[in-house]
């Protein structure tokens, strides 16, 4: 019994101690990585209306928390929320719900930040700021925080740290808020950064759920600055005027740690404007323009930039963080464009995919139909008048080009049979260039091209194939024809190639041949030489001789006339003979000029000879050179042979020899008789 007696003192002891240290005096100890909250349960000050924090000391939640050591707080008055400091990891965002505050402004769906309450830490700072009640614009990034989770609640993405003590109904509210948070990744920071090939091909389109509504009439937020800090300081965005919805400015590359309750992003390619186009920008977005197109123009407005409507100047090659939301960018190639009237073909462009043949009727009533192609250009200025006019170059091709083209081959083609239109392609497409240029320039286009195919048939009509195909075998008639006078022409070639080979086969017997002829004739020459000088000696002599005989006769005629009239009369008789002395002269150095030929052992005529006819039966007979020789040389002494053309040489000839021989025996008796008288 006294054992029993004694354990229960003990306890009681025991009891009274706890009850004394914990409960009376309310002994509470708090490590440091600790805060806690304390909630008073009785107050002489009464108890909260309207909040729950109590700041003047009532019933309620107290602003200030209990931090790391030992702290005394009877349980007869106070409970303590004891829980661990919020720490937020590096990379991640969390939000604040404040429970308590002023309400929010019909504008609002966010409480404005309180730089005073130090990142929500404090609470009396919060609330006697303005802090308002509800989602906050303010967010903890990366850190460690003492925060009252009786006034704010911490959402995280795997929690909800609170000190709750309220309804059912709050609790879905805080996690319906964390789901969409979730959902809009929002407790990461917004990262601009492409990935892989498309790499720094990407922006943030972003959409603000804060601030006073857009005015009337617009679409998208004006842009207000930078000040901003790209969305992240939403308290300066609201105070630089910025409005709720669409932003017509884009986030670019880099991070960015915005509220995704204030404001969402919504990830898009940048606009790229490639190499051969340029983009005309349609602004939805701006003020009301000034027209630049002049008084003339009377298909719509271009406008400078800031205004709404089609922006004079277009987008140069590049990539562009343009707002899609605010604008569009319609690209146009300037480079050429190939339309091709050909349902079996598309052009690079694809503009023509819905283009085909143009049915045509001919003169001759004939129904093919005609491809075409069109290459046109759209200069770089002008891009924006095209487009202004036209809305994109789809609707110029199909609602304005395809129309002009068509209409006008059909009006060429009822002026042409069909045979016409297949010969006179060339002149039909000349004409049609410079027909159609100014009609494509009123379009603000420079038509480059027009190219004419070959009309084809439809499959039931077969007298087109007919004609085609009489066309082309008078086409074959007409190569053959030209491909038998080349033949012709090359067989005359052979021939010709066949002679020369020959010729050259034989040209060095020919050029030994021509060789010889050549010494032979330097030979005969060099002989003719040697006989005209040999006749000058003898002319000479003759010439002495005849001067001596003459003073000799005349001497002798004074003494001896008998003998001096018989030598006259044997002079005279060779006269008669000879046609004087130059004759005999002439005569004499021919004869040696022909014996010397015909002693001579080189040929001069080498392989044919022709004979006078006069001759001693054995071959040496006069020949054609030696009576050639004679006429060479009577005519360089300056003798003239008569009048030879009314008479044949021959008939010279014989009354030169009976003149001779006449001569001959005059001159004998003549010397017979001088002898006579001389004995």
């Amino acid at each position: 019994m006294e054992l029993i007696w004694l354990a229960c003192i003990v306890l009681g002891a025991i009891l009274v101690f706890y009850l004394l240290i914990f409960v009376i005096l309310g002994l509470r100890v708090i490590s440091s990585d600790q805060v806690a909250v304390v909630e008073k349960w009785w107050s002489f000050k009464g108890s909260l209306k309207d909040s729950i924090i109590a700041l003047n000391g009532e019933a309620g939640y107290a602003p200030m928390l209990l931090r790391g050591g030992i702290h005394f707080k009877t349980a007869l008055m106070y409970k303590i929320h004891k829980y661990p400091l919020i720490t937020i990891p590096q990379g991640q965002i969390a939000y604040i719900f404040a429970r308590d505050g002023k309400p929010l402004e019909p504008t609002q769906t966010l409480g404005k930040v309180i730089p005073e309450a130090n990142n929500f830490q404090d609470v009396t700072g919060f609330l006697k700021n303005g802090g308002q009640r509800g989602p906050q614009r303010g967010i903890l990034r990366e850190g460690t925080y003492a925060i009252n989770l009786a006034q704010f609640i911490v959402i995280t993405p795997t929690d909800i740290k609170a000190v709750f003590n309220s309804s059912k109904s709050e609790r879905m509210e805080l996690v319906t808020m964390q789901k969409t948070l979730l959902d809009r990744n929002a407790f990461s920071p917004v990262i601009i950064m492409g990935q892989g090939a498309e790499a720094s091909d990407v922006m943030g389109i972003v959409t603000v759920h804060d601030g006073p509504s857009l005015q009337e009439g617009e679409i998208i937020a004006p842009y207000v600055g930078e000040a901003h800090a790209s969305f992240q300081d939403p308290e300066k965005f609201l105070a630089l005027s910025g409005r709720r919805g669409k932003q017509i400015q884009v986030l670019t590359d880099g991070t960015y740690y915005i509220n995704r309750l204030f404001a969402t992003v919504e990830y898009r390619a940048k606009t790229v404007v490639p190499i051969g186009f340029v983009g005309v920008v349609v602004s939805f977005f701006g003020k009301e323009g000034v027209d630049t197109t002049g008084e003339n123009y009377k298909h719509g407005e271009l406008v400078g930039e800031g205004c709404k409507g089609v922006l004079e100047k277009p987008l140069m090659p590049g990539k562009y963080a343009f707002n899609t939301d605010a604008g569009k960018v319609v690209l146009v190639p300037t480079t050429n464009i190939i339309l091709k009237w050909n349902k079996s073909e598309v052009g690079s462009h694809k503009y023509d995919e819905n283009l085909t043949e143009v049915d045509i009727i001919t003169k001759d009533a004939f129904e093919p139909s005609l491809p075409l192609s069109v290459v046109m250009h759209i200069d770089y200025k002008q891009a924006p008048w095209v487009i202004q006019r036209f809305g994109d170059i789809n609707m110029l091709v199909n609602q304005s080009l395809d129309p002009l083209v068509s209409a006008y081959f059909k009006d060429v083609a009822q002026t042409k049979t069909l045979i016409e239109l297949i010969q006179e392609r060339s002149e039909i497409r000349e004409r049609a260039l410079g027909e159609m240029l100014e009609k494509f320039h009123k379009y603000n286009l420079q038509l480059e091209e027009v190219l004419i195919g070959t009309p084809k048939s439809p499959t039931s009509d077969i007298q087109i194939e007919n004609i085609l195909t009489q066309l082309r075998e008078r086409q074959i008639a007409e190569e053959k024809k030209v491909t038998y006078q080349k033949q012709q022409s090359a067989a005359e070639s052979e021939k010709s190639l066949r002679e020369a080979q020959a010729v050259a086969e034989q040209q060095s017997f020919l050029t030994k041949s021509k060789i010889q002829i050549d010494i032979e004739r330097n030979n005969g020459a060099a002989l003719a030489s040697k006989a005209e000088q040999e006749a000058n000696q003898i002319i000479a002599l003759a010439k002495a001789n005849a001067s001596r005989i003459t003073l000799e006769g005349e001497a002798e005629a004074s003494k001896e006339s008998n003998v001096g009239l018989a030598k006259a009369r044997a002079i005279d008789a060779q006269v008669k003979a000879y046609g004087g002395a130059e004759f005999r002269v002439i005569q004499e150095v021919t004869d040696k000029l022909s014996d010397a030929v015909k002693t001579a052992k080189v040929d001069i005529v080498p392989k044919t000879v022709v004979n006078m006819g006069e001759g001693d039966g054995k071959g040496n007979g006069s020949t054609i050179i030696d009576t050639l020789l004679r006429f060479i040389t009577m005519e360089k002494l300056g003798v003239s042979l008569g009048n030879t053309a009314e008479k044949p040489w021959s008939e010279d000839l014989d009354v030169a020899a009976a003149a001779k021989e006449t001569a001959a025996k005059e001159a004998a008796a003549a010397e017979s008789t001088v002898i006579e008288n001389q004995e």
